[in-house]
């Protein structure tokens, strides 16, 4: 009996350590699901910095690795293709969201691809051309550049503008994208009237750097309203500008329908001085009302307007839940246009987002279409 009741035990004892292992092995495995996100930094884009910083703080550090690109990325690439590849490097990384896909992305994709080919890859606000970008892209995430070259004047034209100045510099009117909206956004003026003028400011990756581009902005703005008048509206390509260009255009009367990145938190509250207290961190609707506050202390009523969705965050967030359902296998496909655009819905806070998929021609003029590259659009908001 004895005998027995010991082999009883033994049994009991290893059946109950079988299970906890089989349970210990099950918790392991939700622990080895990984996801890579780089983004720039917060000088170069602070919304994607704090949108990753969001999702380290939602899911833990051993689930989301958080790197970012150097903010020279033009001359560092090597620097950002080795990042990528570190992630690739890890074997519990199933998945990698970048935000912006700034040019040395397609070249580092590519080298994850050779090493990892099951490894899922989303970039968001890409820099490079669609066509290379998408061939080494799972999704390809971008503001509807092209219709927004049509939106932005006739939103500026709502507000009153007769001029439309648009500011970039030669590195960003070689990006495809933006390089095609501009003459859109120069076609569209000439229809509803509006003066257009391609003004050429510094490159922020260029020798004066970021203060430098700043600066310019801030004195160039008073000169173009005295030379154009208020009824100007002011509109610039790169991220880092956004603030002295909100800044400008509110002290010199002027009109803004638009940043470059759509969103109530791009450049707003740096330009106004907004404090944003962490209570409120990432509430949108606190945001829009002191932007509309702050706006007509000045006398700006009107006069600025955006997207209510911080498109920027909202293609890291999205990003990041898609990839994290897919690599738990919720989401069967790598490209799965229903589910993506739930991910996307969610992170803009329910809000309306229009997409469609890129149709256009490459370098060579021939037509192409990818229905993994989306075009995002929403409506307008104006303080």
């Amino acid at each position: 009996m004895k005998k027995w009741l010991a082999m009883l035990l033994a049994a009991i004892v290893l059946i109950s350590v079988v299970g906890c292992g089989q349970s210990t092995s099950t918790t392991d495995a939700k622990k080895k699901i990984k996801i890579g996100v780089i983004t720039g930094t917060v000088a170069q884009g602070e919304e994607e910095y704090r949108a990753a910083e969001k999702m380290v703080k939602k899911y833990g550090k051993d689930v989301i690795l958080f790197k970012t690109y150097p903010d020279n990325f033009m001359k560092e690439q090597e620097t950002t293709i080795s990042n990528l590849l570190a992630f690739a490097a890890d074997p519990d990384v199933k998945a990698i969201v970048m935000v912006q896909a700034v040019p040395g992305a397609a070249a580092g994709f590519e080298k994850v691809r050779e090493k990892r080919p099951d490894i899922l890859l989303i970039s968001g606000v890409p820099g490079e051309d669609p066509d290379m970008i998408a061939k080494k892209s799972d999704i390809v995430l971008q503001a509807d550049e092209l219709t927004m070259g049509k939106t932005i004047p006739a939103q500026a034209k709502k507000m009153g503008a007769k001029t439309l100045v648009h500011y970039s510099f030669p590195r960003h009117m070689s990006y495809p994208l933006l390089a095609q909206r501009r003459e859109i956004m120069r076609e569209e003026s000439e229809k509803l009237g509006l003066k257009f003028i391609d003004a050429t400011a510094p490159d922020p990756l260029g020798d004066a750097g970021v203060p430098g581009a700043q600066q310019f902005i801030l004195e160039d703005v008073p000169r173009k309203v005295n030379q154009y008048g208020k009824e100007t509206n002011f509109f610039s390509t790169n991220c880092a500008m956004q603030e002295p260009l909100i800044k400008a255009t509110l002290d010199n009367g002027a009109i803004l329908a638009q940043q470059c990145c759509p969103s109530p938190f791009h450049g707003y509250p740096g330009a106004l001085g907004i404090e944003i207290p962490p209570e409120k961190a990432g509430d949108i609707n606190y945001v829009v009302e002191q932007i509309k506050t702050k706006v007509a202390a000045k006398n700006g009523t009107g006069k600025f307007a955006t997207w209510p969705v911080p498109v920027n965050m909202m293609f890291v967030e999205a990003g990041v839940e898609y990839a994290k359902d897919w690599a738990e296998g919720k989401i069967k496909s790598k490209n799965d246009q229903e589910a993506l655009a739930q991910k996307l819905s969610e992170a803009a806070n329910g809000k309306k987002v229009q997409y469609q998929t890129y149709a256009g021609t490459d370098k060579t003029g021939k037509e192409v279409k990818f229905d993994n590259f989306y075009m995002v659009l929403s409506d307008y908001i104006t303080f």
